[in-house]
């Protein structure tokens, strides 16, 4: 398997914040939309593209408290969706496609980790259906408004290195693992990303997955203490004893991805601290330090994913009639 996937010297790194990523780049006229982007490195991703000059579009799932979290931010407006309801997402879809406005970064940053089983819509497995499942749905239906020449960009993690697609029980029907779980929804958005780069070339649109880093934000909601201080994450006394990045360090590969001329004619990638990513060692087991699977790039599994998300979402901006 041939790839693209080495580092091109950005000259950025771990510790690079996201308002150093956007450093230089001018965004006046540009709209965002941003997932999630009232929590997290999601409000710092949402934070660093407003003060670059975008308008940000965030759709929550929790419309009050995004606009609690984003007062104060100019240049942004909040809309609601819940990526675990498809309804939902059609109808922010509609509404959006509605005012005829272009979208020229679309950042699938929203998401769940390690949560107890959870079942969705048909009976998914939430962590597939809301990682992946909604945000599939989402970018398709928002495609007629995505501009020439826009970027997408999907929020994977490390954490994909716990699971390829698992296509005997993509649903987790027969037994559940919640890192396991996590690991598939992960794999499944970098798949995301591959894929669409492909179908995207004729409107000059590129596509991205990113690790964005450890970072301690909402994510971690789902995680017992006990468990983060069996990872090793805190201490007894609920002191971090990691390295983690802070929220502003966390946004940057993001807004890197989403902004970056260094950047400029490529695609279906996956990065990390705002560089390509190279392809994880074949003989590590488990979580690697750094690096991303063969099986996330490997582009027949991107389009037996798209294929089945389709089927699954009822959605596909690119099927031919």
């Amino acid at each position: 398997m041939t790839t693209a996937q080495h580092k091109i010297g950005s000259g950025f790194g771990a510790t690079t914040t996201a308002a150093e990523a956007v450093a230089g780049v001018d965004l006046t006229g540009k709209l965002a939309v941003v997932t999630g982007g009232y929590s997290g490195i999601g409000l710092e991703t949402t934070r660093a593209l407003t003060g670059a000059g975008a308008h940000v579009v965030v759709p929550a799932r929790r419309r009050e408290t995004a606009g609690e979290a984003l007062a104060g931010i100019g240049n942004v407006e909040v809309d609601e969706l819940d990526l675990g309801d498809l309804e939902s997402v059609r109808a922010f879809a509609d509404r959006f496609l509605a005012t005829g406005r272009r979208i020229d970064l679309l950042i699938a940053n929203a998401g769940i980790m390690a949560c107890p089983e959870t079942r969705v819509g048909p009976g998914w497995e939430a962590q597939f259906a809301t990682n992946h499942l909604g945000h599939f749905a989402l970018v398709n239906r928002l495609w007629p408004a995505v501009a020439e020449g826009a970027r997408v960009v999907s929020l994977s993690s490390r954490g994909h290195h716990y699971s390829p697609i698992r296509w005997d029980d993509v649903q987790f029907e027969h037994g559940y693992e919640k890192w396991q779980a996590y690991g598939q929804a992960k794999t499944a958005n970098v798949l995301f990303a591959v894929q669409l780069d492909q179908l995207g070339a004729e409107k000059d649109v590129h596509a991205f997955a990113l690790h964005p880093g450890g970072i301690m934000t909402p994510l971690q909601r789902h995680l017992p203490r006990e468990e983060m201080i069996e990872r090793g994450w805190i201490d007894e006394a609920g002191n971090v004893l990691m390295q983690f990045k802070t929220p502003e360090q966390g946004a940057a590969t993001t807004v890197w991805a989403a902004t970056s001329p260094q950047l400029a004619g490529l695609g279906g990638l996956y990065l990390e601290d705002c560089d390509v990513a190279e392809l994880a060692p074949e003989d590590a087991e488990g979580l690697a330090a750094s690096g991303v699977r063969r099986y996330a790039v490997d582009r027949e599994q991107a389009a037996r994913l798209w294929t089945l998300s389709a089927q699954l979402t009822g959605v596909d901006a690119f099927a031919r009639p």
